[in-house]
């Protein structure tokens, strides 16, 4: 059997290649092909934009009409043949995005009934391929996401406010071509609403204006001006409202889900089962915040420890494996460093104490954990030990939301460089 360190990064590593854009576009290619269109262009974004163009094109037929645009993440590009491929910012969007949704906007306006738009989503394109409404700015939007992610709201209420205040997302970008639209989509949300994936570019939005101002209520989120005088002409029915379900402007447009979470995480379970774990999927629905979903995790560990199979049947014979995926948010109340799955896993340390027989992983699968170098951190049965012996104090570091510091300062930190998918969280506890 493997180290207990070994098998989180080996089951981790199975979670992404599992979402491996080389893997899951390639199937896809041959019924586009099929559908002998005049000419293809190809439009995306997000974090695993650049992989999935390279894919599509490495796998459309080397004498066929092939072209387009992608958009991703600083670090996260590489060639991709036909398709250009441009880097902008993200989670703060920039003037590099703005400028990319416009000419992608552009070219889906200049195709024909005769011809494809195909566009590849995956997450992270929702501040990728930001092209605000006339009366917002471009700072406006900045101010407005800055304050949002702040706020501790979850991606899927972050993205209606997004939806209502963007020329490209909320199906705009569908409904602005008389081409046939393929979209193919990496999610990096729970439950894997299309219309949240990348804000939903080419998906009907079954959300309003009004629940965007609800949104912005909700979490105390005072935007700039512009932004609210939008929403509320939307909600009087001045602005226009986003392409809802039924829309004839999307009758020819289809969305195919190509990689998930759930998907990642049940490769990774069969690696684990493969060494003798049994398994228990919670499933790549978990939200909340960090430290709450890291409570939770608390509570199951330890009827695993106490009770084990006559709570979870044979599943809960150790040695066991406890996967689970999904976004957590962080509300910032310090001035640490550090994203949701460092965050989660300080808060696990706390919540669990010294346990001789636990280990735990928590990364995102795009190697990136909220704005820092790192996917995640390890957790093992010495790091409150250790720590202690530092002189560092589990709790003062939760306090100042300063997983990361927590983590390098153990040398427990998970360092992957972007590996251009994106799939949302992995988390993994091992009980030996």
């Amino acid at each position: 059997m493997m180290l207990p360190k070994d098998l989180l990064l080996e089951s981790f590593r199975t979670a992404v290649a599992a979402a491996d854009p080389a893997r899951v576009i390639e199937p896809c290619v041959g019924a586009l092909v099929g559908l002998g269109a005049r000419r293809v262009f190809v439009a995306g974004a997000g974090k695993a934009a650049a992989a999935m163009a390279a894919a599509f094109d490495a796998a459309w037929p080397a004498d066929a009409s092939l072209e387009g645009l992608v958009v991703t993440r600083y670090g996260h590009g590489q060639e991709a043949g036909r398709i250009e491929v441009v880097e902008a910012g993200h989670p703060m969007p920039d003037a590099a995005g703005m400028a990319g949704a416009e000419r992608m906007l552009a070219a889906a306006a200049g195709l024909g009934a005769e011809d494809l738009l195909v566009v590849l989503l995956s997450g992270g394109g929702s501040s990728l391929l930001a092209l605000p409404v006339v009366p917002l700015s471009l700072d406006g939007l900045r101010e407005l996401t800055a304050a949002l992610l702040a706020s501790g709201a979850p991606i899927d209420e972050m993205n209606i406010v997004r939806r209502h205040l963007s020329r490209i997302q909320g199906g705009w970008l569908a409904a602005s071509t008389r081409a046939r639209v393929h979209a193919l989509v990496i999610s990096d949300v729970a439950g894997d609403d299309l219309a949240a994936i990348a804000s939903g570019p080419c998906s009907a939005d079954p959300s309003t204006h009004a629940d965007a101002l609800e949104v912005l209520r909700r979490w105390r989120i005072d935007p700039p001006a512009t932004a609210r005088e939008w929403l509320e002409a939307g909600r009087r029915g001045v602005a226009p409202e986003t392409p809802k379900p039924g829309d004839p402007r999307l009758a020819r447009t289809e969305a195919r889900l190509v990689g998930s979470a759930h998907a990642s995480l049940e490769a990774a379970a069969g690696r684990l089962e493969a060494e003798g774990f049994s398994t228990i999927v919670l499933g790549d629905t978990l939200v909340g915040e960090a430290r709450d979903v890291a409570r939770v995790h608390a509570g199951i560990v330890r009827e695993l420890l106490v009770h084990g199979e006559r709570s979870f049947g044979e599943r809960g014979r150790r040695p066991v494996a406890l996967l689970s995926g999904g976004e957590c948010t962080v509300t910032l109340r310090g001035k640490g460093r550090g994203g949701r799955n460092t965050e989660f896993l300080l808060a696990l340390a706390d919540a669990l104490g010294p346990l001789p027989d636990v280990w735990a992983i928590a990364a995102d699968t795009d190697g990136i954990d909220g704005v820092m170098d790192n996917a995640g951190a390890i957790l093992a049965p010495d790091t409150l030990a250790r720590a202690a012996a530092a002189g560092i104090d589990v709790r003062a570091r939760l306090d100042d939301n300063d997983g990361y510091g927590f983590f390098e300062a153990l040398g427990d930190l998970v360092v992957t460089g972007p590996t251009r998918t994106n799939v949302n969280d992995f988390r993994l506890i091992l009980l030996s």
